[in-house]
């Protein structure tokens, strides 16, 4: 999609389905901890889960960076409702790098479309999200059984497949990893419910357990070896900007918030905004969400352009966008008053939501880890330049 006219009456689109039935899903949802299937249908009916696909694949084609401009508006909404937009409008890009024709038809154009659902099934309980990997295959012939265990797996419950990495048996490093779709009702697998989460009410997670699940051969994803690549070429970056985009969008929710307590709140004679260490906050407020607007922006463009800092720039955006968000959501917070503790106001689910994005592909920990391995890489990089001249 390159028309200006249609972008525009597409995000129109969404910004009044944000505002008007997206609110009282949020409503709904929190009152009964649950996000039902009439809104995934909801949502698919409306094309809001192919926005970033192809056209070919039954998607809208956009532009990745055109793609976060919609993921900031739809991140003002509830924190579930974030999650299934952003999840689904990405893994088929993990996917499709790997698929070969049969598997694109089989799994990347459904997903896309809305007919199964895959849920993004790499951490595990007993060590980090890398190449540090325990899960495991063996083959026997052309099935691969499988072992092991994924814990934190978002619609780990009402999935129909798990894309999954796991290595093969006796393999280390990135040698020998693989990336599988395994059917969610397999035999050997379990799944448990754990979805009693502080905010982004009604997100399903599951943790999962894996014992000798068979598992077709032609379910894996590009060849044996390539596993991670799926996972943290296909949809880590992205993913990550995405998610500094949705610390965006959060944080804009909560300004609102907190602008409009703040023009009708009046005490002794006058309103929070005639009071200067109100003003200051929401300034400061308005001036770290655009700056980290911007930088995601740019990181999106990089990704979109194939640049080779892409990643590194994914990180800085995350990192940069969660501390934005939490320094913002706090002020807003503050604002309310003691009110903003209570239930009945929308900053405290905003304040809540806001608190799952500090982990959410990464902690800041991991991002500050990746950009400095960056930053070692090029100034070896330039070592050598000057070493050659």
């Amino acid at each position: 999609m390159t028309d200006e006219r249609q972008f525009h009456e597409l995000r129109t689109q969404v910004e009044q389905w944000v505002e008007g039935p997206g609110e009282r899903w949020a409503e709904r949802i929190e009152e009964t901890g649950q996000v039902p299937e009439e809104l995934w249908a909801e949502l698919n009916g409306l094309g809001f889960l192919r926005l970033a696909a192809p056209e070919e694949y039954g998607g809208h084609g956009l532009g990745f960076a055109r793609w976060m401009e919609l993921m900031e508006i739809f991140s003002r909404s509830h924190g579930s409702v974030r999650m299934i937009v952003h999840v689904v409008n990405g893994i088929w890009r993990s996917m499709d790098g790997h698929a070969d024709d049969e598997q694109r038809k089989r799994f990347v154009i459904p997903s896309v479309t809305g007919d199964i659902k895959i849920a993004f099934t790499l951490t595990e309980p007993g060590n980090g999200t890398g190449a540090d990997i325990t899960t495991s295959v063996v083959r026997e012939g052309d099935t691969y059984y499988l072992s092991g265990r994924k814990h934190l797996i978002t619609f780990g419950v009402r999935c129909d497949y798990y894309l999954l990495a796991a290595r093969v048996e006796g393999s280390t490093g990135h040698a020998g990893t693989v990336a599988l779709l395994v059917p969610r009702h397999a035999p050997g697998v379990t799944v448990e419910d754990t979805s009693r989460t502080m905010g982004v009410t009604g997100t399903d997670h599951a943790s999962l357990t894996f014992d000798r699940t068979p598992v077709p051969v032609d379910h894996r994803l590009g060849a044996e070896g390539e596993g991670l690549e799926v996972f943290l070429g296909g949809f880590l970056t992205p993913s990550r900007i995405s998610v500094a985009m949705s610390c965006v969008g959060l944080a804009q929710r909560a300004q609102q918030l907190a602008v409009e307590y703040a023009r009708n709140r009046v005490t002794f004679g006058k309103s929070l905004t005639q009071r200067q260490a109100i003003q200051f906050m929401l300034a400061e407020n308005a001036a770290d969400i655009e700056a980290a607007r911007q930088l995601t922006l740019h990181a999106a463009r990089r990704f979109e352009e194939g640049a080779d800092d892409a990643s590194m720039q994914s990180s800085m955006a995350k990192m940069h966008a969660v501390t934005m968000l939490t320094n913002v959501t706090d002020k807003a917070l503050q604002v309310h008053g003691g009110l903003g503790y209570w239930k009945s106001q929308k900053i405290e689910r905003v304040y809540r939501d806001a608190r799952a994005q500090r982990f959410e592909e990464g902690t800041n920990e991991v991002q500050k880890a990746v950009v400095f391995r960056e930053l070692l890489q090029r100034a070896a990089a330039c070592d050598g330049e000057g070493t050659s001249r």
